[in-house]
């Protein structure tokens, strides 16, 4: 940042950190100890969609790289993609191996990145359920370095939980670095891994 960016208040944004990724077992020990929920070993990546002879070596490799994990009981990884256009690929881990599915988002954003799609990442996030259902997300804002909690109200209408999600911010203010700014907490309504 120069001094003319200080002189006129611009801001750099913050480069986005993946190791911060690393951060979630110890949340998830965090929101089962304080509110109950248990992960549900799904987590997605969700990234701008394009197209060409690149992104499809690109696919294969994560696919590869991802179901090998098949072998010892893991489940295939899956593309889909949403209504907005937005693809999402779905990793799946027993629940109770968080650090597994952690390991996997990471390495799909690093394989993106590493690919120069890393313009075209939007966010990772991570599943949890409370005893009577209730869906929670930890999610990372890939171009801010920090994540969020979303949870969808119950009745399948586009509500959100903002109890739940304000008491998973306060119990995870030491775990995780939490996006200040809560109209930045983007609603990622029917996201795979919700």
């Amino acid at each position: 940042m120069g001094l003319l960016d200080v002189i006129l208040g611009r801001t750099k944004p913050a480069r986005p950190d993946l190791d911060r990724l690393f951060a979630l077992p110890s949340a998830a020990l965090t929101l089962r100890a304080g509110a109950g929920l248990e992960p549900t070993g799904r987590g997605s990546v969700c990234f701008a969609s394009v197209e060409g002879r690149a992104f499809d070596a690109l696919r294969e490799d994560v696919r590869r790289l991802l179901d090998a994990d098949t072998a010892r009981g893991g489940t295939p990884v899956e593309f889909l993609r949403d209504p907005y256009g937005y693809t999402w690929l779905l990793a799946q881990e027993p629940p109770d191996d968080v650090p597994a599915l952690v390991n996997d988002l990471h390495a799909v954003n690093t394989l993106l990145e590493d690919a120069g799609f890393g313009p075209q990442l939007l966010c990772s996030l991570l599943g949890f359920r409370d005893g009577r259902g209730r869906p929670l997300a930890l999610v990372y804002l890939y171009k801010r370095g920090t994540f969020y909690p979303f949870a969808p109200a119950e009745g399948g209408r586009e509500r959100r939980d903002h109890e739940l999600e304000l008491q998973a911010r306060a119990l995870l203010a030491d775990d995780l670095r939490i996006e200040e700014d809560l109209s930045r907490w983007f609603p990622v309504w029917g996201a795979p891994g919700l």
